[in-house]
């Protein structure tokens, strides 16, 4: 499951900075990269102030990213939960910008309302003996609380814009921001609470045994003072190491402006 969230997750950013998948099959895609992508994530500052500086146009570099392990060996560049690629793309998420907002563009029906949902992306991660990240994407219906699970897989459907479309008019939110905010983060813990946490116990197990073996070899020194203050920061440093620890962090999001054809598909799904 998280390998499938993190490449849809991978796909979805690219293309929402205009970057198209030039390949996308079996857990490895390639993407077209802009100008402004490239200059973003490439670390090439040196030839983008060169070809500012001469007034020519740059020549964006494709990129191939893999998350299917069995592909791993084959040309392009693994990423996986951890990787430094994927740290650079959250990091570039902060500097792009945490909110948006956004309309749908119903060119079949111009002259309808349009129905706010709040939409949040988080990042869920899992650490322990090892650490893992999970992707979840989640939006509320401001009218009538709908909750709808994957949602910017939803939105990759639709033709969206910035400025709201001719004759259209947006719908006053029932649920104000900051509730519907927390009700997205409560479901995001009662998702949580679903997860298997064998790793957990795995994790409090190895942290026993990790403290009952320091406290063995420092045991004849039990009496000195140094060797004792010695022992108590080994064994927090090992609690820090692999005490288990879940978190939410919500990395974007942003409020949606969707007919209301759309708006009931997505609650029937």
């Amino acid at each position: 499951m998280a390998i499938e969230n993190l490449h849809e997750f991978i796909t979805e950013y690219f293309i929402a900075n205009k970057c198209e998948p030039i390949e996308n099959e079996n857990g490895k895609v390639t993407f077209q990269l802009t100008d402004e992508m490239d200059e973003l994530i490439m670390n090439r500052p040196f030839y983008w102030h060169y070809i500012k500086k001469i007034g020519q146009a740059g020549q964006p570099m494709k990129l191939s990213l893999i998350t299917n392990p069995e592909r791993r060996e084959e040309q392009g560049e693994w990423i996986h939960f951890g990787s430094p690629r994927l740290h650079q793309i959250f990091r570039t998420l902060s500097v792009q910008g945490k909110i948006t907002k956004q309309f749908e563009n119903n060119n079949e029906n111009p002259k309808s309302a349009l129905i706010p949902w709040l939409v949040i992306n988080a990042r869920l991660s899992f650490k322990g003996k090892h650490k893992k990240d999970e992707m979840i994407s989640l939006g509320l219906q401001m009218i009538n609380g709908a909750i709808r699970n994957n949602f910017m897989q939803e939105l990759q459907q639709l033709s969206l814009t910035p400025v709201i479309p001719d004759f259209c008019y947006t719908i006053t939110p029932m649920i104000r921001l900051k509730s519907g905010y927390q009700r997205l983060i409560n479901y995001a813990e009662e998702y949580l609470r679903t997860k298997d946490y064998t790793w957990a116990k795995e994790a409090w197990d190895h942290l026993y045994e990790e403290g009952k073996l320091l406290e063995h070899f420092y045991k004849k020194e039990e009496d000195n003072e140094e060797a004792n203050s010695q022992l108590q920061q080994e064994l927090k440093a090992i609690e820090e190491r692999f005490r288990p620890n879940v978190s939410i962090e919500v990395v974007n999001g942003g409020i949606f402006y969707l007919s209301q054809q759309t708006s009931g598909l997505l609650i029937q799904k």
